[in-house]
């Protein structure tokens, strides 16, 4: 009777074991990025009373007699199933489709997470906005003035450029309209272009008709030259240009130097008034750092600056794990290495074995509740099985002191 009641004992301890996994499955029904735990249970040693024996000539074998002394604890693993993509319609708000983790920093080490609820502190960086750790990527370095990522770099903190500011100078540019075929006397047209500061300059361009369907124009204005040809055929319809604009930008401090196409491509020679307007040209004056965005899929972060200028500033990187049920749970959605998760291996996303990120979105928890409930009733019951056998071991050792009487 003794050793039923410590057989039930242990069982007793396991089921509130099993109970307690259910129920923080069921807290963290509504955690971002939390990831269900699930327990198994192992026999406990058996007490072998004889071992048995092997058939002989005359006798059939003998099975061994084992009375199994419990139940103990095998494992409680997390499992790491997609959870559903909740829109959040927060650009700063990313989840990962598919394997991987976010990663984040402390004074100590990285930290890994599926939680990617992002926030910008008062300094420019991104964190995580329950813990304010910052999240881990690249930052954007200029090679020959175009931002790029080095993903073989370590991985940095990632802030924006708060109060920075961006211009882009004119490298090209596009007329639309019509040039009079009756027209004898040249025509003239002013456009503004920016130089690298953001400085508006002043140019006029002036069309003078030729033989044969032709024209010629020419650049004018403070420190721009420039001219060229063009060709229409007899329906008045563009053949082709030539020429570029040159600015120079000597006389403004800093400024470089620059030229710039001239499109006249939609141009047509027809019996109409002359007038010409500029449709496009790429530069910008000086605008201030106003908000960001994460692209989808890569992750990388964009800015966007107040005269519409985009530029890259950094992405972000992701982890992944040979084992990710090895990982150690730290609390607040965080994860650290583990002995039996393996390296982390970090890259970009969409590469290697690792998801995508899906901005405006973030991950829910993958509980299933219809299985926990179910969890539920089958850890109560074994707790109250388990309980019934320590009340009747009671009763038999009752009756054996009676036996006194």
């Amino acid at each position: 009777m003794l050793r039923s009641m410590f057989t039930a004992i242990s069982s007793l301890s396991l089921h509130q074991a099993f109970m307690d996994v259910v129920a923080n499955n069921l807290a963290n029904v509504n955690t971002y990025g939390f990831k269900s735990s699930r327990v198994t249970f192992q026999d406990q040693f058996a007490q072998t009373l004889w071992s048995g024996s092997a058939p002989s000539d005359n006798l059939g074998g003998i099975n061994p007699a084992q009375i199994g002394l419990g139940v103990r604890l095998g494992v409680i693993s997390p499992t790491f199933t997609q959870g559903m993509l909740q829109s959040t319609n927060r650009n700063t708000d990313l989840a990962i489709q598919g394997d991987g983790f976010f990663i984040y920093r402390n004074a100590v080490t990285n930290l890994f997470s599926r939680d990617g609820s992002l926030e910008m502190d008062s300094e420019g960086y991104l964190v995580n906005g329950a813990t304010g750790l910052r999240i881990q990527g690249w930052m954007a370095t200029l090679v020959n003035g175009v931002p790029t990522i080095d993903v073989g770099a370590a991985l940095q903190d990632i802030q924006l450029p708060l109060g920075a500011t961006l211009a882009q100078q004119t490298s090209s540019s596009q007329l639309f309209g019509n040039l009079d075929s009756r027209a004898t006397s040249p025509y003239q047209v002013s456009i503004g272009v920016y130089d690298s500061l953001g400085n508006l300059h002043s140019v006029t361009l002036t069309f003078t008709p030729g033989a044969g369907n032709t024209w010629t124009w020419a650049a004018s204005g403070t420190g721009v030259s420039g001219s060229g040809n063009l060709v229409f055929n007899a329906n008045g319809q563009y053949v082709s240009s030539t020429g570029n604009v040159s600015v120079a930008a000597s006389g403004i401090t800093g400024a470089n130097d620059f030229t710039f196409a001239v499109d006249l491509s939609r141009l047509t020679q027809l019996a109409s008034e002359s007038d010409l307007s500029m449709t496009f040209q790429d530069g910008l004056a000086a605008g201030t750092f106003s908000t960001f965005f994460v692209t989808p899929q890569t992750g990388e972060i964009v800015g966007v600056y107040s005269n519409g200028m985009q530029r890259l500033i950094g992405q972000l990187a992701l982890a992944n794990f040979v084992n990710p049920a090895g990982l150690l749970q730290q609390g607040q959605n965080l994860y650290m290495v583990g002995p039996n998760s393996g390296d982390p291996a970090i890259g970009q996303a969409g590469t290697g074995t690792r998801g995508t990120i899906a901005a405006g979105y973030l991950e829910g928890s993958n509980v299933d509740l219809g299985q926990e409930f179910t969890n539920m009733i089958v850890a109560q019951r074994g707790f109250q099985a388990s309980s019934r056998i320590i009340t009747a071991s009671d009763e038999m050792l009752l009756e054996i002191v009676n036996l006194k009487r």
